[in-house]
């Protein structure tokens, strides 16, 4: 059985893989910006979306969309470092 899951689930992070530096990059709840000037990183930036935050709260799948979300950047971590 397959569930059907609303749009945004497994969303809260932004694939940290794939990104371009200077330039926001947005998942639901959080974003990041890597700036680069040249060869060096210069600044990282982290912002979270209280409102969206919020609204994740509300949401009967919060739990297990949390946890599906951490096992994704869990899994683009090990594989940047690798």
């Amino acid at each position: 059985m397959t569930r059907q899951h609303k749009a945004c689930y497994g969303t809260m992070f932004h694939d940290t893989l794939h990104f371009e530096a200077n330039k926001d990059v947005k998942g639901k709840v959080f974003s990041f910006e890597l700036d680069s000037m040249g060869l060096a990183r210069s600044d990282r930036l982290v912002k979270a979306d209280i409102s969206e935050w919020d609204d994740c709260l509300e949401c009967p799948e919060f739990d297990h969309c949390y946890k599906f979300c951490m096992a994704k950047l869990t899994l683009g971590a090990a594989i940047s470092t690798g």
